[in-house]
């Protein structure tokens, strides 16, 4: 099963940067793993918050493949603990599920035409965190996800 990360604009931060590439590395060992960066549609006095969130979500879901299962980190999304999550991901692999797209959406968060498609959402936490932070506990939580799956000692509870 090949994931896919796509996130709206950089990385700036370089030990987020060395944590996401760590993780990546790891990741390679289970699934064919990338990100798709989108530049950041910047905000002039003259773009709304909402033509912002409408132009990165026009940009997003041309990057968002025809059979991709994909899942929005949203923070009105369901939260799971990592236990919840690596079943997830193994649900997916057993189905045979080609691509598993995760969405992280830019600092206003989606648009309405996002969330027509009905697109799962899932909640990283309750907590507010920047878009580059998210990036790297998504990369982190996948890794665990997968060590729960071979039962590799990575995740204790």
């Amino acid at each position: 099963m090949k994931i896919t990360c796509i996130m709206i604009g950089k990385t700036d931060e370089e030990y987020l940067r060395y944590g996401i590439q760590k993780y990546s590395e790891r990741l390679s060992r289970f699934s064919t793993f990338s990100w798709i960066e989108i530049p950041d549609v910047s905000r002039s006095k003259k773009l709304s918050i909402a033509e912002q969130k409408k132009k990165e979500g026009a940009l997003i879901l041309q990057k968002i493949a025809n059979q991709a299962y994909v899942v929005l980190l949203d923070e009105r999304g369901k939260e799971y603990r990592s236990q919840e999550f690596s079943q997830l991901i193994h649900k997916h692999e057993q189905i045979a599920t080609k691509e598993l797209c995760f969405v992280i959406g830019g600092p206003y968060g989606f648009s309405d035409e996002i969330y027509a498609q009905n697109f799962q959402k899932m909640a990283i936490s309750k907590m507010t965190f920047s878009h580059q932070m998210i990036r790297l506990f998504l990369n982190e939580q996948l890794y665990r996800a997968f060590s729960i799956i071979h039962n590799m000692p990575y995740h204790h509870e």
